[in-house]
């Protein structure tokens, strides 16, 4: 499959700003890269739109920005130019399209620093960030059941976000509701158990929809982590090392997520 301009701008964008995923995206098959790639850069834009900007208006602006063009491809309207919502529209229908707007209303939590108003809040945040893409993604290249998706994209979602915990409180936000050692032992095995959960129910997502799931790769492993040592979250020092993280990898993209 050829790449052209858009696509290749996407997979440049990932690279730089998610390199996790720019890697799970290589593992996938070339076919899942035409989906994978505008979706994941899609992901980078706003993500860090909360952050590139200290004026809340201008941060909720930019987030309406995508809401706005997701909009235009959920109504099968004339989509806007651009080098990422333009292939992104060639691989969305609409209604994965008015899904996928989840995954942008739900960063306005981002821009501010009100913490979770409880546990739903924060299971709901993300369900929404994290599940619905893995969803989005996996409902796009094939067939499989929503809720294993959603459970495995919880706990990557999860498993991300407490490696994420100590730039998130150097930006004064508050990311956890309960940031004691036992709190996050509590959570990460939350996660774990629906991670293992989604890993145990393999055959209800096909083989081309498990090409989304390669980015969960290292998710395992550093859930085990934080329950083990839940004081690593707080230092920052969960993490995979590079042989481990090939040989996981290899394992994700064969089938074995």
């Amino acid at each position: 499959m050829s790449f052209d301009a858009n696509l290749t701008a996407c997979a440049a964008l990932v690279e730089r700003a998610d390199p996790d995923r720019f890697r799970a995206a290589m593992a996938a098959p070339v076919r899942a890269r035409r989906v994978l790639f505008p979706l994941y850069a899609m992901n980078v834009e706003i993500s860090r739109a909360p952050w590139v900007t200290a004026e809340a208006m201008i941060a909720e602006m930019r987030l309406q920005w995508w809401r706005d063009a997701l909009g235009e491809i959920a109504g099968r309207e004339v989509v806007r130019r651009h080098e990422v919502v333009t292939p992104l529209a060639e691989v969305l229908d609409p209604e994965l399209a008015a899904l996928l707007d989840e995954t942008v209303a739900v960063r306005r939590w981002d821009i501010y620093r009100d913490p979770f108003e409880d546990a739903a809040h924060f299971r709901d945040y993300i369900d929404r960030s994290s599940g619905s893409l893995f969803w989005v993604a996996a409902a796009s290249l094939g067939a499989a059941e929503e809720g294993v998706v959603r459970d495995f994209g919880w706990g990557v979602g999860v498993a991300n976000w407490l490696v994420a915990v100590p730039e998130l409180e150097a930006r004064h936000r508050v990311p956890l509701l309960d940031g004691t050692e036992a709190g996050v032992r509590a959570l990460a095995g939350e996660a774990l158990e629906r991670l293992e959960g989604a890993r145990r129910q393999r055959s209800k997502v096909s083989a081309g929809a498990a090409a989304a799931l390669i980015s969960g790769w290292q998710a395992r492993t550093l859930l085990r982590q934080a329950e083990a040592e839940p004081g690593r979250v707080a230092a920052g020092a969960l993490g995979v090392g590079p042989v481990r993280s090939r040989v996981l990898l290899v394992k994700a993209a064969s089938g074995r997520w």
